[in-house]
């Protein structure tokens, strides 16, 4: 069961990360991130943390 939450958090993360640093670079506008360095790089680490839990999820062996 605890796979299951990992992947979650893994695509939550990728997901929320690509928001983040679309608007840190500008191409999303509408939100006091916008254009802002800080968001870009807290969306970009936020974004490669979530591709390494879903990759890890999706090479770990089920332990039985």
């Amino acid at each position: 069961m605890k796979r299951w939450i990992t992947l979650a958090c893994g695509v939550v993360l990728v997901l929320v990360g690509a928001v983040w640093v679309l608007q840190g670079v500008g191409v999303l506008t509408g939100s006091f991130m916008t254009g802002q360095k800080l968001w870009f790089l807290i969306g970009l680490v936020a974004f490669l943390v979530g591709v390494v839990l879903v990759a890890a999820t999706a090479f770990r062996k089920r332990a039985r």
